[in-house]
């Protein structure tokens, strides 16, 4: 997968992909990238890419011209264009694992109060918001969806790995304790030690329910609506709720 990242400042986001697993996934070639400086594409020698928006308010606003010319540098009209905008839809791992799928995907990151409405109705496929709270900029945002996708890809991670996360099937994670056995008077549960794999694998499930009901209450209900709740989960929930 290639990842085109439209930016006013570049330098944000390039240590991203020289780091940690990410430089592991470039130098194998699971991933490229290219990253578009959109103030090479401004008119003026002061590379100026904003502007005072029509109808007054306060703040600036990206200028058209700099950012459609650097949108048709990476053949944007013919790709998955993301625009990180507070005002999008909510991000989330079903959306990350469907931009997986894509070969490219540009990720065009705002600045200011945001971009020309033009400009999105031309080119922007997504309008992706990760979460209920306004950043000063998107490029940070635009290194959360492409963390969230590219992990996703074949030979990144291993799908041992990917099957029991948070959200793989619509439940958190079960807690997970490393060596030593005692740390601090607190001990790892005693399942853990048992080698029962039985008895393993029922204790992180019922943990999963546990920690879903406690942090994320709503995910409880989405998996009953999905068509994936069992007898299992239900008999397990009921324990949970009785106290058990």
């Amino acid at each position: 997968m290639k990842f085109h990242v439209l930016t006013l400042f570049p330098e944000i986001v390039e240590s991203y992909f020289t780091a940690s697993i990410m430089a592991k996934a470039v130098e194998r070639k699971l991933v490229d990238y290219s990253l578009v400086n959109i103030r090479d594409f401004a008119f003026d020698k002061h590379r100026t890419c904003d502007d005072l928006t029509y109808g007054g308010g306060a703040g600036m606003l990206l200028m058209p011209e700099p950012v459609s010319l650097a949108l048709d540098s990476v053949d944007a009209q013919n790709k998955r264009v993301i625009y990180l905008t507070p005002s999008g839809k909510p991000f989330t791992q079903a959306l990350a694992k469907e931009f997986s799928e894509e070969r490219e995907l540009v990720l065009l990151c705002g600045r200011y109060e945001g971009l020309d409405q033009r400009v999105i109705d031309e080119y922007v496929t997504d309008e992706v918001s990760i979460g209920d709270y306004v950043m000063s900029s998107g490029e940070i945002a635009s290194l959360v969806v492409i963390d969230c996708v590219y992990r996703l890809l074949d030979g990144v991670i291993s799908e041992e790995s990917l099957v029991e996360e948070s959200f793989s099937d619509g439940l958190l994670e079960y807690p997970q304790y490393t060596r030593p056995a005692v740390f601090r008077d607190r001990a790892v549960p005693d399942v853990l030690l048992s080698g029962h794999h039985e008895h393993i694998r029922l204790w992180r499930l019922k943990k999963r329910l546990e920690k879903t009901l406690k942090n994320r209450p709503d995910l409880i209900e989405s998996k009953r609506n999905s068509g994936t709740w069992t007898s299992e989960l239900e008999k397990l929930l009921k324990e949970i709720l009785d106290g058990n």
